[in-house]
């Protein structure tokens, strides 16, 4: 599938999603069952398949894959935190397709078995096939406490996509289109108090209970920060292999002019850029190995200290690819290779892009080392500033 997706870039761009047939080629490869439990008919495939067949397709396509891996990487989410009566609901069909956002918006008003939910959440990766939306919303604590949030799955009948994607530096044609939904009724056993983030494995899940195997039984937050470090690895190994075809067909800028493969410069450049991409994806293909070994331990191995420096691994991954692309890749190369619409150019926007992302630019890049060295060193949350 890899050279159709490099070849379809643009276009995929251009549509701000990949293209039916492509939805309907992931379909029958069942790429979309490879984190469904088989009780649904589902393959239960572990978390290291997902995340290679990310990569793979990342590297092609970076829109593709990351609209790919943001759809159908909540499968495993659901499968574990939520309740059997609602997985034999939205798993019924075997795939299974949900953009889920960060952020909490909307309101969400209670009714006789269930809410009430009104709001427009921005940047739902996965949206334009999606069979499911798992979003966030704030209702009352109660007592003037402040709204706490709850997460909730709404099915494709009660939401519509908006047509607002498509004018950002990369990821154009991601699918991270809005989804609004008006007056949309969602029974209690679609919601869970709490974010999916902050959700607790240490007591079990409903999802081991259920289905037996220990990746229904980790932490959420792990494997969500996973994504982002695997997203990176397609998208630099994608830059890189731009970068290879350069070496192959082009020449110095200086004499004595020669093939750039034999020139020791480029040599240098390839190099060092190539073991920093292989640094990334074997240091995330570590911790994703460390969760799965967590998830095998049982609950009491997903401490928080754990949690972060799964984090801290895919921060440092993040980093690798971007330094690789940014301060090798992308200057030598030369101007004619960052025209707009080149794949070099066209990976460095999408890597970009990513720094933008609300999980790597503000949790990753801050939060996380904080939580990790509170939580090794046992030091409560004083509130104070610094």
């Amino acid at each position: 599938m890899i050279p159709a997706l490099v070849e379809r870039q643009a276009e995929t761009e251009q549509r701000t999603f990949y293209a039916l047939d492509t939805h309907e080629a992931f379909r029958k490869a069942g790429f979309y069952r490879i984190l469904v439990p088989r009780r649904y008919g589902g393959y239960e495939f572990g978390a290291d398949t997902f995340m290679r067949v990310a990569v793979a397709l990342t590297r092609g396509c970076p829109s593709t894959g990351w609209m790919y891996t943001l759809g159908a990487a909540h499968a495993l989410a659901v499968a574990t935190i939520f309740p059997e009566r609602a997985q034999d609901e939205v798993f019924a069909a075997g795939d299974f397709i949900a953009p889920s956002t960060i952020m909490p918006s909307g309101t969400a008003e209670r009714a006789e078995g269930g809410w009430v939910i009104n709001g427009t959440w921005g940047y739902c990766s996965g949206s334009p096939y999606a069979t499911h939306f798992v979003g966030h919303t704030l209702v009352a604590a109660g007592d003037g406490a402040p709204p706490e949030p709850m997460a909730f799955i709404a099915p494709r009948s009660v939401w519509r996509r908006l047509d607002d994607w498509g004018g950002q530096l990369g990821l154009r044609g991601s699918g991270s289109h809005s989804i609004t939904i008006e007056n949309g009724w969602i029974p209690d056993h679609f919601t869970i108090p709490g974010h999916l983030s902050q959700f607790s494995v240490a007591d079990g899940t409903p999802g081991l209970r259920l289905h037996g195997n220990p990746q229904y039984g980790g932490g959420p937050l792990s494997f969500m920060n996973l994504e982002s470090a695997v997203l990176a690895v397609g998208i630099a190994k994608g830059a890189l292999d731009a970068y290879e075809h350069l070496m192959r067909t082009r020449t110095t800028l200086f004499p004595p002019v020669v093939g750039r493969v034999h020139d020791t410069d480029y040599q240098y450049w390839y190099g060092e850029a190539t073991g920093m991409i292989a640094t990334a994806e074997t240091a995330v293909l570590g911790a994703i190995g460390q969760w799965r070994d967590a998830c095998a331990a049982g609950p009491d191995a997903f401490t928080t200290e754990l949690e972060m420096r799964l984090a801290g691994i895919s921060r440092q991954s993040v980093q690798l690819c971007w330094h690789a692309v940014e301060g090798h890749l992308l200057p030598t190369a030369g101007s004619s290779s960052v025209r707009h619409g080149e794949r070099l150019e066209r990976t460095w926007r999408d890597l970009s892009m990513l720094h933008t992302h609300a999980g790597f630019a503000v949790f990753l890049a801050a939060k996380a080392q904080r939580e990790l060295t509170k939580a090794h060193f046992d030091v409560a949350d004083d509130g104070l500033a610094g």
